[in-house]
């Protein structure tokens, strides 16, 4: 597939390689931002209905890209934090039990578990990444499982590490946690959009993703997965939306102790915002013509020159059988001064994160050889 650049407002004097901090809006999602806003100069126009069209919408779309069979196991939040703080908020632990997570995961899927260990005296578990050498993603991998054991009543971690890219195999782990029924919570949000992801296939207990990045959607709004263990839990709040019978405003008075059913209880009050999610609809809508398999493969074919003379110059990048295509990370050897290396970048237009010791590159389908050509050239 071709670049899209054309389907974005990008300077053609910008080289952006940071879409995993935040990525380019899409002329459409720009126009239906737009148009949404609007709206709200003539109210009388929004019906009781529209209140959760968008919503069932939003939801269908979103299923539709994780390959999950049910739109009712989707829920609409307004971060990342929020969908990991509903897990958290229902889960019970023993004392002594096992929370695993990953070396310098993002905070917001850190924090929250922080918290459940102390309340219940449990244990935080941190699973290192061996020092970089040619096997670091596959052994960081094999440590992960091993890590797992009775114990462990929790795996928190991203389909990818949001630093450098490491893939982390989810097929694996989540056949190790179902040996032990432990639950599998997954943070997609530096992955879900650009790289495949299937609920039938994982089966994980929740997906968590922010909006902004790889689904190319609006600041401020995500969606999430919420499998079979949640179907019956406690929402952070207590909203009009997430009660059962919310559709029928003339009887919104008869207060239901009634949630509505499975994952919809888990929506962040006013979810049917009217601005942000026909935004995200449209990015998903984009995304699912792209589809993220063909996205993976873009992203290969036009890194894949530079990433070889790169590792000939001596830095390290993970092998690609460990890591993502969309989002890899950079380490420099020694006799390559970082300070140097970020001047020139800074001087050629050319936007990346700084993550740890990593350059973290993240690209996408507005992206081409000729910017990682550019890249290159800073080295």
């Amino acid at each position: 597939m071709a670049h899209q650049k054309h389907l974005f407002s990008l300077s053609d004097s910008v080289v952006y390689l940071n879409g995993a901090y935040m990525s380019p809006q899409l002329k459409s999602v720009e126009a239906i931002g737009v148009k949404s806003i609007q709206l709200k100069n003539t109210p009388y126009e929004v019906t009781p209905q529209d209140f959760f069209t968008n919503r069932v919408i939003l939801k269908k779309r979103f299923a539709t890209l994780i390959q999950s069979e049910d739109y009712n196991d989707i829920a609409i939040i307004p971060s990342a934090s929020y969908g990991i703080a509903t897990v958290a908020n229902n889960i019970t632990l023993k004392k002594g039990d096992e929370i695993l997570l990953i070396e310098e995961q993002f905070p917001s899927n850190v924090y929250a578990w922080k918290n459940l260990v102390k309340k219940y005296n449990a244990v935080l578990k941190i699973v290192k990444p061996v020092a970089k050498a040619t096997s670091r993603g596959e052994s960081w991998n094999k440590a992960i499982l091993d890590a797992i054991n009775v114990k462990t009543a929790v795996v928190a971690m991203g389909h990818v590490h949001w630093a450098d890219g490491t893939l982390f195999d989810l097929k694996e782990i989540r056949k190790k946690t179902n040996e032990i029924n432990s639950l599998l919570i997954i943070d997609g949000t530096q992955s879900v959009g650009a790289l495949p992801f299937s609920v039938a296939e994982i089966q994980p207990d929740a997906l968590i993703c922010a909006g902004y990045k790889w689904l190319l959607g609006p600041y401020s709004l995500g969606v999430a997965y919420y499998g079979a263990a949640f179907k019956n839990g406690k929402p952070l709040e207590d909203n009009w939306l997430n009660r059962k019978d919310s559709e029928n405003f003339s009887q919104l008075v008869n207060y239901q102790d009634a949630y509505q059913p499975k994952a919809d209880r888990y929506c962040v009050g006013e979810s049917s915002n009217f601005i942000l999610v026909p935004m995200l609809i449209n990015a998903i809508e984009q995304l699912l013509k792209w589809q993220p398999e063909n996205i993976q493969a873009h992203c290969k074919e036009i890194s894949k020159d530079a990433i070889v003379e790169l590792q000939a110059k001596g830095c390290f990048i993970e092998k690609w059988e460990y890591r993502s295509f969309h989002l890899f990370g950079i380490y420099l050897p020694d006799a390559m001064n970082l300070e140097e290396i970020k001047q020139r970048l800074l001087d050629a237009n050319i936007y990346v994160s700084y993550r740890g010791k990593a350059i973290r590159i993240s690209c996408n389908m507005y992206n081409t050889k000729e910017d990682f050509d550019k890249l290159l050239a800073c080295f």
